[in-house]
């Protein structure tokens, strides 16, 4: 199949080109920084940014939401949202 981007740089912008299944954890960080999330099944999210020191909590994100954030975490603890996926 042919590519006609193949040859075109990648930067934070540009769409993902593969998802990585994401389990919240409350001491862990995600193995590289995501450009976005997608979130399969709604609910809150406690992340910490790319450039971050504390936590936030996300409520109420929606079921389907693509979340442009740069997470270095996904903490369990007040995740109830779930099926999300780190986008590269």
């Amino acid at each position: 199949m042919s590519d006609i981007f193949e040859n075109r740089g990648d930067n934070v912008s540009a769409p993902a080109t593969r998802a990585v299944a994401v389990t919240p954890h409350d001491s862990n960080a995600l193995a590289d920084i995501p450009k976005a999330l997608f979130v399969g099944t709604g609910g809150n999210i406690t992340m910490r940014g790319a450039g971050g020191s504390t936590d936030q909590l996300w409520k109420n994100v929606a079921s389907g939401s693509l979340l442009p954030f740069r997470a270095s975490h996904v903490r369990a603890t007040g995740t109830t949202a779930a099926d999300l996926l780190a986008l590269y």
